[in-house]
């Protein structure tokens, strides 16, 4: 999967975009920069590490997670969203499931759950053959599912982000709650990884 896009429209586009900004004098190059700096900071997979070892040891808190996830990682004082506020959806992998998320129409994710998404998951190749093909794909990534698990695929969108919930692995039950934070990897948090 890695390396098979092209960023270089959406860089031009963007680079265009801050060019105009600063040339009618709304913004100045510095402050976009401390924008995206203030943006940025903070977003790192390691808060959904924490919310995912959260649930794994907290029956309430996970059941909480599932029913509104924004609401839940307020709870330990995490966003899902950016600039503007969006919908957290989180989807539990279990015995007969699996889910993996996109975003088909470009990458939108929980950005300060996850961190800056990986290159791959901005692909056009990802986003078209994982809705098309998620079995061929998570075999890409050495996710080999039996044959009893289905797959679900969440579309990510602007108002609505997707986090997965990975399975809890067996023989964890006496790590602690940062123990098992370690564990998880953006991957497991996209779904095409298990933990």
């Amino acid at each position: 999967m890695s390396g098979d896009h092209d960023d270089a429209v959406i860089s031009r586009q963007v680079r265009r975009l801050e060019t105009l900004l600063e040339e009618k004098g709304i913004v100045g190059g510095d402050t976009v920069d401390e924008v995206i700096d203030g943006f940025l900071s903070g977003a790192s997979p390691l808060n959904g590490a924490k919310v995912v070892a959260r649930a794994w040891t907290d029956p309430g808190f996970k059941a909480r997670l599932l029913a509104d996830g924004s609401a839940a990682v307020a709870e330990l004082g995490f966003s899902s969203g950016g600039v503007q506020p969006q919908r957290l959806r989180v989807a539990e992998n279990t015995e007969s499931v699996h889910n993996v998320v996109v975003c088909t129409l470009c990458s939108c994710y929980p950005l300060r759950l996850l961190g800056p998404s990986p290159g791959w998951y901005k692909s056009e190749a990802y986003r078209s053959r994982v809705v098309r093909e998620p079995l061929a794909v998570l075999a890409e990534f050495g996710v080999e599912l039996g044959e009893a698990v289905s797959v679900r695929v969440w579309d990510s969108s602007a108002e609505t982000r997707y986090m997965v919930l990975p399975r809890r692995p067996a023989g964890t039950e006496a790590l602690t709650e940062p123990e098992l934070v370690s564990l998880v990897t953006r991957n497991g948090l996209i779904g095409t990884a298990v933990v």
